[in-house]
């Protein structure tokens, strides 16, 4: 666009098809990238645009907006109350960064005055115990575990009662993941959410796996019935 000297609609026509053809490539959903376009569309529509305007500079905006639009939740921000425990509970496959998201979770809420603590209740995953437990030291948050342990309800529930006697007002419980989905991971993930009651439940996952999201993400939600979801690589 910006080597063409006349922004006319059939300029529009061939950016629109290279950012269609992009997100394709990218497998996000081809219901989403029609509405997308179709949405810039109207917005610039060479026709209707007045004499003075910038149509370069107004096509950026309307792709950007329309970019924005397609992982904006429209929802606020989450923000627990300082001073009050909040447990968070964190779900996913494994291998889709459960453990390095609850340290980065709980050094941005230490960076915001928070009070928070991390238990690690992972008891599936060889060296889950000692991961935690090294990213908390760094990240200079409180860690519970109890290494060798097999039950992560007990973990759970041991780590979330520790810490509410101490006053933590965050509370990031780390969970078993599995490679796929199945019922022993959601019957555990159901075991640890009734033992320790979570305030929320977050689904980590790996953006980089396209459409296939939105299946793992329903399996999750019928299972435990999530409240955030944290995509990793978007």
């Amino acid at each position: 666009m910006t080597s063409s000297t006349v922004v006319d609609e059939e300029v529009i026509n061939t950016l629109l098809k290279e950012i269609e053809t992009s997100l394709l490539g990218e497998d996000v959903n081809p219901i989403f990238i029609r509405q997308m376009v179709n949405n810039i569309k109207k917005k610039i529509n060479s026709e209707d645009i007045p004499d003075g305007i910038d149509k370069r500079k107004l096509i950026k905006d309307s792709v950007f907006e329309e970019l924005i639009n397609l992982v904006d939740p429209k929802t606020e921000a989450f923000k627990p109350k300082k001073g009050k425990t909040c447990v968070l509970m964190m779900v996913g496959l494994q291998g889709a960064g459960k453990t390095t998201t609850i340290t980065k979770l709980a050094l941005y809420y230490k960076n915001r005055g928070y009070k928070p603590a991390v238990v690690g209740a992972d008891t599936f995953r060889a060296g889950a115990y000692e991961q935690l437990q090294m990213n908390a030291k760094r990240a200079g948050v409180p860690f519970f575990g109890i290494k060798e342990e097999s039950d992560p309800v007990k973990v759970a529930s041991e780590g979330v009662r520790t810490f509410r006697k101490e006053k933590n007002d965050i509370i990031l419980v780390d969970t078993s993941g599995r490679h796929k989905q199945d019922k022993e991971l959601f019957k555990e993930m159901q075991s640890v959410r009734d033992a320790i009651k979570p305030d929320s439940i977050i689904f980590v996952m790996d953006g980089a796996i396209g459409q296939a999201a939105f299946g793992q993400a329903k399996a999750f939600k019928d299972a435990v019935e999530l409240s955030k979801i944290y995509e990793k690589r978007l």
